[in-house]
């Protein structure tokens, strides 16, 4: 197969996840990510942990299949070698402090002036103008702004999502509009300036909940595992455990409580019957379903359920998903390099039936420095001097020639 990206090059100036994110799933589909990082330890998401043999674990999830270029763009050698690099890009990407791109040259406006063809996006914490657009921007800061925590944890604790939802949400918006723009670009030949924000991003995942509270006055109370308009709807005890159970309809319902509770009086109990008289009466609900789940273990109700067309889920901690047994019959697992040590990664979740992701290497810091000096047009004795001043840094691990753009 011919990755979809094969022969476009991508240059980011990027750190921490949601920019990150969005590169790496362009890498994965065949294009040339540049990752441009300090000299000074790089993207600080190396060093969140040293988990994975010594990288940080965001890093590697979020960094394969990339060329890392070590350069301090407060120095001449630095700016000459990125402003070549994205003269010849297709696409360039940062998620600089507001105002930093500007005042380095990089800004949209400027770069669009020269190339006209090249897509440049911007992504930052609450968008350009407004009262928040200095303001500092981590997940957990956005999924507060944007109502994720007060919709998210039980009645009396509200909590963040587990996984950085506000920067994936971000950068998956980054990758759509990347996409985009170079579909429209190979229609009409003209780039595009995109700017995405993280709150924005994240308002828009809100979905129901933010209508709710639009046309009613009110947002949905946190319910924990529970749905506000669906019951039963929960985490239910076995015997040795809990179960998740959800129940979306009528005839679900009574699948449930014939098929699988050995429970037919509460099919026609005028408390359940229906949806709408479940949700008002979902302690009774709950309690009735409770009972019944408790006489059963886990693997066997859930064998039931499944045999009945119940929705229903076992909870996996992460050690059981690494083995989850619909991945392995999937073959969904491959091996990716690293810096010290390969180590598993999953396929990405889209599958073209003609051949797989790119799946590459996850760099070393300045990894591929040189190669790209060169290929900027520094001259052996300016690489050299650039090394010897601290402008650049060059690790010795090589492991791919670069690919050409499709400019």
């Amino acid at each position: 197969m011919t990755a979809p990206l094969d022969g476009y090059t991508v240059v980011a100036l990027e750190q921490a996840v949601a920019m990150p994110l969005a590169t790496r799933h362009l890498a994965d589909l065949g294009a040339r990510v540049v990752k441009v990082e300090r000299v000074d330890g790089g993207d600080f998401a190396r060093d969140y942990d040293h988990a994975v043999h010594g990288t940080g674990a965001h890093f590697v999830w979020l960094n394969r299949g990339k060329e890392s270029l070590a350069v301090d763009l407060r120095s001449v050698v630095g700016m000459r070698a990125l402003r070549a690099l994205v003269g010849r890009a297709d696409v360039f990407v940062q998620n600089l402090a507001p105002g930093a791109a500007a005042r380095l040259g990089l800004d949209a406006a400027t770069l669009r002036a020269a190339r006209p063809e090249l897509v440049v996006v911007e992504l930052s914490g609450y968008g350009r103008g407004g009262p928040m657009e200095h303001r500092k921007a981590y997940d957990m800061l956005v999924q507060a702004e944007a109502g994720l925590i007060a919709v998210t944890g039980t009645t009396d604790t509200p909590v963040k999502t587990g996984i950085p939802t506000a920067d994936i949400a971000a950068g998956m918006y980054c990758l759509q509009a990347i996409l985009a723009a170079l579909l429209r670009r190979g229609r009409t030949g003209e780039g595009a300036a995109i700017e995405v924000s993280m709150l924005e991003s994240t308002v828009e995942w809100m979905g129901y909940a933010l209508y709710t509270q639009l046309a009613t006055g009110a947002g949905p109370a946190r319910m924990g595992l529970g749905h506000a308009s669906i019951a039963p709807y929960d985490g239910y005890p076995t015997r040795d455990g809990r179960i998740l159970i959800g129940v979306q309809n009528d005839s679900g319902w009574r699948a449930l409580v014939e098929d699988v509770l050995d429970a037919p009086e509460l099919a026609d109990d005028p408390r359940f019957a229906t949806n709408v008289q479940r949700v008002a009466n979902r302690a009774a609900c709950d309690a009735a379903v409770a009972e019944r789940t408790a006489r059963w273990d886990t693997a066997t109700l859930d064998a039931r359920l499944a045999a009945a067309g119940v929705p229903a889920a076992q909870v996996k901690e992460p050690a059981d998903v690494v083995t989850h047994p619909q991945l392995t019959a999937r073959d969904r697992w491959r091996t990716v390099a690293t810096e010290h040590a390969d180590v598993p990664a999953l396929l990405p979740p889209a599958t073209f039936e003609d051949g797989e992701a790119v799946m590459g290497a996850v760099p070393a810091l300045g990894e591929h420095t040189v190669a790209l000096l060169r290929e900027a047009g520094l001259s052996e004795a300016e690489v050299a001097d650039a090394f010897r001043c601290g402008a650049a840094r060059r690790s010795t691990t090589q492991r791919r020639p670069p690919m050409a753009s499709a400019s």
